[in-house]
């Protein structure tokens, strides 16, 4: 991959680490933990590969551009095997961290997962593209992988919270969210991208809008209303926002 490719390609999933980061208003998570993370979602594209082959194996053999095609190809294929495999991935290297006592690192960590998963898949797609495609997929496809990420945290963070609180049906049942949810964005998504046409291409920008919006405004919410979300205590709930490093 050329050297001037490089940057573009990582760009963007930088600088929305670094908002989420940013947006962690009670305390910052580790940089180690947080790297590590990228890590292991940029990990997690091999085996997701290996689903996607094994899925796509089954096709009925719908034809290209078929909406039929899109369907089986944005749910089943990549959907579920890129967003399963990110979970994995993101329980296996978060869930009994000691630093993940609080909701909105679960949105730290999804995102963290997403977005190691989305700089080694645009790494690869932009060395082959070229500029025009890190442009592109610099607004779309990266951002997609993060909505997905901040969604899947969000109930990964109540998954969390639920199984502290020894409430095991609430717990698989934010399990169950933190999966299904990122699917269907994932799925909606890839499924108007390969309609290839006119009309999906519009309808693929506007959700790509919407997403933005809706994912923007669930971070800031749980980032103003981490300071009161602890797991472990109930005492925290009378301290103000800018007591946010007392943990």
């Amino acid at each position: 991959m050329a050297r001037h490719l490089l940057f573009p390609a990582l760009l963007p999933g930088i600088l929305i680490i670094i908002y989420i980061f940013r947006k962690d208003k009670v305390e910052h998570e580790p940089w180690s933990l947080i790297i590590r993370l990228l890590v292991l979602g940029a990990a997690s594209c091999f085996p997701a590969m290996l689903l996607e082959t094994f899925i796509s194996s089954a096709d009925p053999g719908y034809p290209e551009g078929s909406i039929e095609y899109a369907l089986f190809t944005a749910f089943l294929v990549a959907g579920l095997c890129e967003e399963l495999c990110k979970f994995l991935l993101l329980r296996l290297g978060s869930w009994k961290n000691r630093n993940f006592d609080y909701r909105f690192d679960g949105i730290v960590y999804g995102v963290a997962v997403a977005v190691g998963f989305a700089l080694l898949e645009n790494v690869m797609y932009v060395a082959q593209g070229g500029l025009e495609t890190a442009l592109m997929r610099g607004v779309l496809a990266v951002p997609l992988h993060a909505f997905c990420g901040v969604f899947m945290g969000i109930f990964y963070g109540a998954a969390k919270k639920n199984s502290i609180m020894g409430q095991r049906g609430k717990m698989r049942g934010s399990i169950f969210m933190a999966l299904i949810v990122p699917i269907i964005i994932h799925g909606i998504y890839d499924t108007l991208a390969f309609m290839q046409t006119e009309a999906a291409s519009l309808l693929l920008l506007a959700f790509v809008v919407f997403m933005y919006i809706i994912a923007i405004k669930y971070v800031k919410k749980f980032s103003r209303e981490d300071w009161k979300a602890s797991f472990y205590t109930d005492t925290l709930s009378d301290l103000p926002l800018d007591g946010k490093n007392q943990r």
